[in-house]
């Protein structure tokens, strides 16, 4: 390995914002069982399985029935 490199012609990650951010949330207890049921029947696992239902609903724009009565 060299001991000192030039970034000074680098460019930046055009894809850099479609980058995932990891995170934490907390989820009850039956919500996880139901996605880990389907997990075990698809063999995709129960994060994945949760990450496309939220992509889903970004892409379709789904609002929660609980937010519609708020507003």
């Amino acid at each position: 390995m060299r001991e000192n490199y030039d970034f000074s012609q680098s460019i930046k990650n055009p894809y850099s914002k479609q980058l995932k951010k990891q995170i934490t949330i907390d989820l009850e207890q039956d919500v996880i069982e139901y996605f880990e049921e389907i997990a075990q029947e698809t063999g995709i696992s129960y994060v994945k399985l949760i990450h496309l239902y939220l992509r889903e609903c970004v892409e379709n724009q789904h609002k929660l029935s609980i937010i519609k009565q708020i507003t």
